[in-house]
């Protein structure tokens, strides 16, 4: 699985020391709209209210 935890690997014996870590930025909600299962939900939300806006209109 993927590591999605934010803590720093473990350094290596062999490994050079390592100059401070960039400072994390904070996510935005861009971050949270990229992701693939709200996108799927939010479309077919959108779906649903088109099809009842054109059943509205051309319908009744």
């Amino acid at each position: 699985m993927l590591d999605t935890s934010r803590e720093p690997a473990p350094a290596s014996a062999e490994s050079a020391p390592a100059a401070d870590p960039p400072v994390d930025e904070p996510r935005g909600c861009l971050f949270a709209l990229s992701q693939p299962p709200l996108m799927i939900f939010l479309a077919v939300i959108g779906a649903l209210l088109l099809m009842a806006a054109l059943h509205d209109l051309y319908v009744l």
